[in-house]
């Protein structure tokens, strides 16, 4: 029985697979990983990015950290004031912070699947900095609505 498909269908290329020639005529070894690592040699959202330069993968590090505070920060936005707007525009202006909400969720999510243990620490910071600044009263000067925390609804898995 071969471990490596499903139904005749390649689930993962084993870390002894080679995939077709590059651009150079060079054979380029692909390895996707199942399970948690360390390591700065890690393929994050894009093909060949951060590569295997530190200060790429700090950037990509600090990249993620940032996905994950914004999508705390949309999550907990009020851009639309209750002054009589247009409800259509309102609808419209809604909508956009959805769409870039779940975009920014989605980011985050694919570069989890990474496996990379430094990305997910990142992930995770960011979601616990962004929740600190933009979900506590920590940093909110003055008083707010206490019926309406957001704009958005919380996002539900």
């Amino acid at each position: 029985m071969d471990h490596g498909s499903m139904n005749g269908m390649n689930m993962a290329p084993s870390s002894n697979s080679t995939s077709t020639m590059g651009a150079m005529g060079h054979k380029k070894k692909m390895m996707m990983h199942m399970s948690f690592y360390w390591g700065k040699n890690a393929e994050i959202l894009f093909n060949g990015w951060p590569g295997t330069h530190t200060g790429m993968y700090v950037l990509s590090l600090i990249f993620v950290f940032l996905l994950a505070f914004f999508v705390e920060g949309f999550s907990r936005s009020r851009f639309v004031k209750d002054n009589g707007r247009n409800a259509v525009v309102s609808g419209v202006v809604l909508t956009l912070l959805h769409t870039l909400r779940m975009g920014l969720a989605y980011l985050v999510m694919l570069a989890v699947m990474s496996f990379n243990a430094g990305v997910f620490i990142a992930a995770i910071a960011g979601h616990a900095i962004g929740f600190l600044v933009f979900g506590t009263r920590v940093f909110i000067k003055g008083s707010q609505d206490p019926g309406k925390s957001s704009d958005l609804h919380p996002i539900s898995c």
